[in-house]
């Protein structure tokens, strides 16, 4: 799929129109399990206090408010692309071994199953296989960052699941396809961490050369053409020090959505920050 994709980036969705209301779509850090809420004791008390505050701030910036939100968490894999359909989403606990008042957040927002069944209709009229699951709800990459940035909980949300194959060029099919929803008011939100690699984390180095090296790589590919960006990020594991800022890529794979969002719409890095000794980093298509 990925050199049709790439080639469909030059055609222009809706020629000779433009949306000055369009909301960006955005790849964020949704940080580590729920630590904005959370005394840290890891390293110093600070660590997560630069990435919460810009968290809270990020609806200040937007040019309307959104009517929704729809997510893409680094949490949820499935065979086909899957939609939370429920209109009283559950909230997923899905971390381990944290203070128990950690168990005990809310985020109410409603889900939306009318623009959950729209997603799906989109990404299908695509060529990508999607279903709407009833029961699912919200894991941490969804409410922990949201509770942040939304915490009235008042917009409707709706999760997208990644696909199974952690295919990049499929993920940024999946922007493509979900688009248009930027210019009716729904925020794309795609929700991971721009480094991911655990044990060098939780070793305690004060500075991660490799997340240096692959922080700049990515933050000049996003800012390039629609084309040529998404030719390099299909290609990250190339990238310097790719792979080890993500031996697995599922904390990567919601910036290839929201880049595929983005469409011919400029990149640009809206937010860094060195995180237990990483440097990490926020994406915005506008």
């Amino acid at each position: 799929m990925s050199d049709d994709f790439i080639a469909a980036l030059c055609v222009d969705a809706v020629p000779g129109e433009t949306f000055v209301s369009a909301l960006p779509s955005l790849y964020i850090p949704h940080g580590g399990g729920p630590y904005f809420f959370m005394d840290w004791t890891m390293g110093p008390a600070n660590t997560w206090e630069a990435m919460g505050h810009w968290l809270a701030q990020i609806g200040s910036t937007l040019s309307i408010e959104p009517q929704a939100i729809l997510v893409v968490s680094a949490h949820w894999e499935t065979q086909i692309v899957s939609v939370t359909g429920t209109s009283t989403p559950a909230l997923i606990y899905d971390y381990y071994g944290f203070p128990e008042h950690t168990y005990q957040l809310r985020y109410t927002a409603p889900g939306s199953p009318a623009l959950a069944k729209e997603i799906c209709e989109l990404l299908i009229a695509s060529g990508i296989e999607a279903d709407l699951d009833p029961a699912r709800g919200f894991d941490h990459g969804v409410f922990v960052p949201l509770k942040m940035m939304f915490p009235q909980a008042d917009i409707p949300v709706v999760q997208v699941s990644l696909h199974h194959s952690l295919d990049p060029s499929y993920h940024m099919a999946i922007g493509a396809a979900i688009a248009p929803l930027r210019e009716r008011g729904v925020l794309i939100v795609g929700s991971g961490m721009s480094y991911h690699n655990m044990s060098k984390l939780m070793s305690g180095e004060r500075e991660i050369k490799d997340s240096d090296q692959f922080d700049e790589w990515l933050s000049e590919s996003c800012e390039m053409g629609s084309t040529e960006r998404a030719a390099r990020l299909c290609d990250w594991s190339n990238a310097p020090a790719g792979r080890s800022a993500h031996p697995r890529e599922e904390h990567l794979l919601p910036l290839m959505v929201a880049a595929g969002a983005g469409g011919h719409s400029g990149g640009r890095r809206i937010f860094r920050d060195r995180v237990m000794g990483s440097t990490v980093a926020a994406f915005q298509f506008d």
